[in-house]
């Protein structure tokens, strides 16, 4: 049995850790408000910036995974300071340190993205994500710690509720054959890269040595439209074929005066007004874990909404 850290308590983070107790590991999970115990993780509550009790908490630990999400309109400000603390860690420990990335620092992109283009990004999201992987990969490089970056594309999945863009703002119509508003064209081919798939192939590279020092895309399927998405899920539900409307740039307007991730969501739209598709063909020709087959992602993320929603409404 090893010890490890998961910075962070989102879908990510809470299915890493899961995945780690199932495996008969022991898991301390950092957020910053904290939770009760669960069998096989303890709960810390801190702020990860704080290098220095940061690294008085991972002492031991045989990986942090950093699946930290700060709020969205925040993360020009919290990233940069989190990834320095995580790194300072990982060099006071030893610890591999297992970042969650994600497609942003890419940019806009007119072909199927693999890990060995540029981090091009203009835009302040993207270019203070790729700062971070940067700042580990150098560290790496000079041999001062152990460091891999994971990136997803959009989560999908039994566990993602309001971040998602097949979420809390589709699921609960479409269960009800009711028609969904989405960003951006509903027909543009768009990857969804499933949570446990996440988890699994955070698990993985942490063991990996010969995956360190580099990013790897998780193992995700063919990209789909969101309305080929939101097809099957009716499909599988039974609630027959749902409309799917684009939102107007109009109202996109109005509901960013009220919300401040919707106002953030202009940096990216062009991830979903064009094809945005991601090639983990690198992952799958060195490790084992594979994509979970479109069909098996459908039924359990239906059956999970259902779930759900008959307990809270």
């Amino acid at each position: 049995m090893s010890f490890y850290v998961v910075i962070g308590s989102g879908p990510a983070g809470a299915a890493t850790a899961q995945l780690l107790v199932e495996k008969g590991h022991s898991v301390r999970v950092i957020t910053t408000s904290g939770r009760d115990p669960e069998p096989g993780i303890a709960h810390v509550a801190m702020d990860a910036r704080d290098s220095e009790r940061l690294i008085a908490v991972t002492e031991g630990a045989a990986a942090i995974y950093n699946c930290a999400a700060p709020p969205y309109h925040r993360w020009a400000s919290e990233w940069p300071p989190l990834a320095s603390s995580t790194c300072a860690a990982a060099e006071a420990t030893g610890a591999v340190l297992v970042t969650l990335g994600n497609l942003y620092g890419y940019g806009p992109v007119d072909r199927p993205m693999t890990e060995e283009m540029p981090l091009a990004a203009t835009g302040p999201k993207g270019r203070v994500r790729a700062a971070a992987w940067e700042e580990a990969r150098t560290l790496y490089e000079r041999g001062r710690i152990k460091a891999v970056e994971v990136r997803a594309s959009d989560f999908f999945g039994p566990g993602v509720t309001d971040g998602g863009h097949l979420a809390a703002r589709v699921m609960p119509r479409l269960l009800r054959g009711k028609p969904v508003s989405v960003l951006g064209d509903p027909d543009a081919p768009h990857s969804w890269t499933y949570l446990p798939d996440v988890a699994r192939a955070l698990v993985e590279v942490a063991d990996e040595e010969r995956a360190w020092g580099r990013a790897w895309h998780v193992p995700t399927e063919p990209a789909l439209s969101i309305r080929g998405m939101a097809d099957r899920l009716a499909a599988h539900a039974g609630t027959g074929p749902v409309a799917v409307r684009r939102l107007s740039p109009a109202v996109l307007g109005v509901m960013g005066v009220f919300s401040p991730l919707i106002r953030e969501l202009k940096e990216i739209r062009y991830q979903f007004d064009h094809p945005f598709a991601v090639d983990s063909s690198a992952y799958e020709a060195e490790f084992t874990v594979r994509a979970t087959p479109v069909g098996e992602q459908v039924k359990a993320t239906v059956d999970w909404w259902r779930e759900r929603l008959a307990t809270t409404g």
